[in-house]
C-alpha cells in the first residue's frame, strides 16, 4: 500500500508537469506556425524544451549528490532556510518534466502536421 501511495505521488509530480509542457509545447508550435516554417519552428522548442530537461536533471542530481551537505552547512551556520533536498528534488524532477512535455508535443504534433502537409 506504502509503494502505491509513493508511486502516485510521483506520478502527480512529473506527470502534471509533463501535462504543462506538452501544452506550452503545441501552443508554442501553432503560434510559431504563424510566423514560421515547420523545421524552424520544431527545431527551436525542441531545443528550449531540451534545455529545460537538462536543467532539470543535472538540478535533480545536484539535489541528491549535495543536498544533504547544503542541508547541515544551513543549520550549522543556523539560517532560517526552507530549502531541503526534498523539495528541491521535487522542484528539479517538475521542470524536467516540463521540458520532456515539451521535447515530446513538439516532436509529435510537428511530426502528425507534417505528415498533413
Amino acid at each position: 500500500m506504502a509503494e502505491s501511495t509513493w508511486l502516485k505521488s510521483r506520478v502527480r509530480i512529473v506527470g502534471g508537469s509533463l501535462l504543462a509542457g506538452v501544452a506550452i509545447g503545441v501552443v508554442g508550435l501553432l503560434g510559431g506556425l504563424l510566423h514560421y516554417e515547420l523545421q524552424t519552428v520544431t527545431t527551436k522548442l525542441f531545443a528550449v524544451g531540451a534545455l529545460v530537461f537538462g536543467f532539470g536533471l543535472l538540478g535533480w542530481s545536484g539535489s541528491v549528490l549535495l543536498g544533504r551537505s547544503i542541508e547541515t552547512v544551513h543549520r550549522h551556520l543556523d539560517r532560517e532556510s526552507d530549502w531541503t533536498e526534498a523539495s528541491s528534488r521535487r522542484a528539479m524532477a517538475r521542470v524536467a518534466g516540463f521540458g520532456g512535455g515539451i521535447m515530446g508535443a513538439v516532436t509529435v504534433v510537428g511530426q502528425a502536421i507534417e505528415s498533413l502537409i
